[in-house]
């Protein structure tokens, strides 16, 4: 007759006690932790970044358009002149074939930019209000210009 020990495993016996597998959820939660805490500010960071690169297509474009028009679009008319000819516009045929972009991106916030012409900073203004949607911020919630 054979005496079982409950603390011993028998060699048939296959699999992990639950002490083993807590350890590994413990192990587990803890490197998830690490990795969140260290990818999510990059996130806020990669939206800045795409919002500036967005303007600077923008400026570009706003360029072309007064290189071709010969004033820049005033801010009635906005930055959907840089997609189809503006109403206000007495000659169409200086008018670009196909607009000076293809299409007019939202903030990574899903705002559209922001435009003045004539801006307080330059010529014109672009910007972006951060991702608050509010004017002024800090960080991420900083507004995003041209003038930057």
């Amino acid at each position: 007759m054979r005496i079982l020990n409950p603390d011993r495993r028998r060699d048939d016996e296959k699999g992990f006690t639950l002490v083993e597998l807590m350890v590994v959820i413990v192990i587990l939660g803890l490197l998830a932790a690490i990795v969140v805490i260290n990818v999510v500010p990059f996130g806020d960071k990669a939206r800045v970044v795409k919002a500036k690169s967005d303007i600077s297509t923008i400026e570009s474009a706003l360029n072309a358009y007064q290189l071709s028009m010969g004033s820049f679009p005033s801010t009635a008319d906005g930055l959907q002149s840089l997609v189809t000819p503006p109403a206000s516009l007495s000659d169409p045929s200086q008018y670009q074939k196909g607009g000076y972009i293809k299409k007019l991106e939202k903030d990574p916030w899903g705002r559209a930019y922001l435009y003045a012409s004539p801006g307080q900073h330059g010529a014109f203004d672009v910007w972006s209000l951060g991702a608050d949607g509010k004017e002024g911020g800090q960080g991420a919630d900083a507004d995003i210009g041209s003038w930057q």
